[in-house]
C-alpha cells in the first residue's frame, strides 16, 4: 500500500467517522470515538467489499460512503461483542 492510499483513506475514514457519528445519533462513542471507528471501518471496507466483489472504485465519495458502511459494520460488531 501507497502512503497516498493510506492517507487517503485516512481521510476517507476521518469523513466517515464523522458522518457515521450523524447518522448513529446516541450510539457513538464521541467525536474521537467515532473517527477512529471511521478510519477502522474504512480499512474494513477496503478489505471486505472488494473480497465480495463490490468495486470500491467510483470516486472519493463512493469510498466514504463505502467507508461508513464498514463503521455501521464495525458498530454492529462492537455491539455484539459488547452483549456477549
Amino acid at each position: 500500500m501507497q502512503f497516498e492510499s493510506l492517507f487517503v483513506m485516512l481521510i476517507v475514514g476521518i469523513l466517515a467517522g464523522w458522518l457515521f457519528g450523524r447518522i448513529m445519533a446516541g450510539r457513538g462513542f464521541g467525536l474521537i470515538g467515532n473517527i477512529i471507528v471511521g478510519i477502522v471501518g474504512a480499512f474494513l471496507a477496503g478489505l471486505i467489499f472488494p473480497a465480495l466483489g463490490f468495486a470500491v472504485g467510483g470516486g472519493f465519495i463512493t469510498s466514504v460512503i463505502h467507508a461508513t458502511i464498514g463503521a455501521v459494520i464495525l458498530l454492529f460488531l462492537i455491539g455484539l461483542v459488547r452483549k456477549a
